[in-house]
């Protein structure tokens, strides 16, 4: 089942016996299950209506025997089942034992008085289960992965229109460019920005700029921009600035290191042809980063990428063995960078 299905199901009222719920998108994942709290369990009630188990804690029989229980004093309840073990591709760690038939004979009957989650917070489910085909035949499964980068830029202007207020795109861009790509971080960025804009009001990106502080691997993202446009004194001065809140140098470089060897792995696999979506599924990243990324990428060279990364392992052999101060090292690397640009 598709996210946005299943979110228009719930506000429908169609509401299924069970979800199999999994991904990284913690997020949009923990928003689909308050709403469906809200559509089946009166504030008042949820002390009564909702049940959480862990498989890692408590074995599936015992979870759908509280399934199969009739609720008491309310109408339906929710079972709430974090997983590891079940559903999650890779070794299973439990200290207890299961009997996945026991949920296998659940979900060819599941309770009219019960609805049945599980959260599995992985990237992918075992395949090769039948419990994950029964699943998914039952259509019973959905997949919370990372929006892609419009659909992330969409999310959040939808956000501030959600509240009274208005952002133009450019801003919003700023925004991310700035918090990166943390759910929780935006929205929470966003309601203080929409606080302060007042009822009615814009979101501007001086406010933006004036209240909401860069993150450390958004200032990385930032430093590598700057160096590619040879801007030297803004490369340093945002170098300072991370000093001054007490970055390690030798974090600062690792950081570095990592968003040289993503652009030459984006520009590798873009001349494979690979789509923006593979490439973020092949290299760990959300969907906007591999796009910021392969922005930065376009303005370097594969050589001059190779090069800079063995100009860091130098330096980093370098500042561990005490043969130069690691922030005078760093700070030597960046000029001399940002002098010779990204050819």
């Amino acid at each position: 089942m598709e996210v946005k299905q299943a979110f228009r199901h719930i506000k429908q009222g169609s509401i299924s016996p069970i979800y199999i719920c999994y991904g990284t998108e913690a997020y949009i994942m923990n928003e689909f299950i308050e709403r469906l709290l809200e559509q089946l369990v009166e504030p008042e009630h949820r002390e009564m209506a909702i049940v959480r188990f862990d498989t890692g804690e408590t074995p599936i029989d015992s979870i759908i025997e509280e399934a199969e229980t009739l609720p008491f004093l309310v109408p339906s309840k929710i079972v709430l089942v974090r997983d590891s073990v079940l559903f999650a591709s890779g070794k299973e760690s439990s200290r207890v034992e299961h009997r996945p038939e026991r949920l296998l004979t659940y979900i060819g009957q599941p309770s009219e008085t019960t609805v049945l989650v599980f959260i599995v917070p992985h990237e992918k489910l075992d395949e090769r289960k039948k419990l994950v085909k029964t699943a998914k035949s039952s259509d019973f499964v959905i997949s919370f992965t990372p929006l892609q980068s419009e659909e992330l830029l969409q999310w959040l202007l939808k956000r501030v229109g959600s509240q009274g207020r208005s952002i133009d795109k450019q801003t919003a861009e700023e925004l991310l460019r700035r918090i990166g790509t943390d759910m929780n971080a935006l929205a929470a960025e966003v309601d203080k920005l929409c606080l302060h804009a007042g009822a009615g009001g814009t979101v501007s990106s001086e406010s933006v700029v004036a209240l909401v502080p860069m993150a450390t691997e958004q200032n990385v993202f930032k430093l590598t921009e700057e160096l590619a446009a040879l801007r030297t004194a803004e490369v340093l001065n945002l170098y300072y600035d991370l000093l001054k809140q007490r970055e390690e140098p030798i974090k600062l470089m690792a950081l570095l290191v990592r968003q040289f060897r993503n652009m030459l792995y984006v520009k590798e696999l873009s001349s494979q042809g690979y789509s923006p979506q593979q490439m973020a599924s092949q290299l760990g990243l959300h969907p906007y980063a591999v796009k910021i990324t392969g922005e930065q990428a376009r303005k370097f060279s594969p050589e001059r990428l190779a090069a800079l990364l063995s100009e860091l392992a130098d330096l980093d052999f370098a500042m561990k063995t005490g043969r130069i101060d690691k922030a005078l090292g760093l700070e030597l690397f960046l000029m001399k960078t940002g002098s010779a640009g990204a050819s």
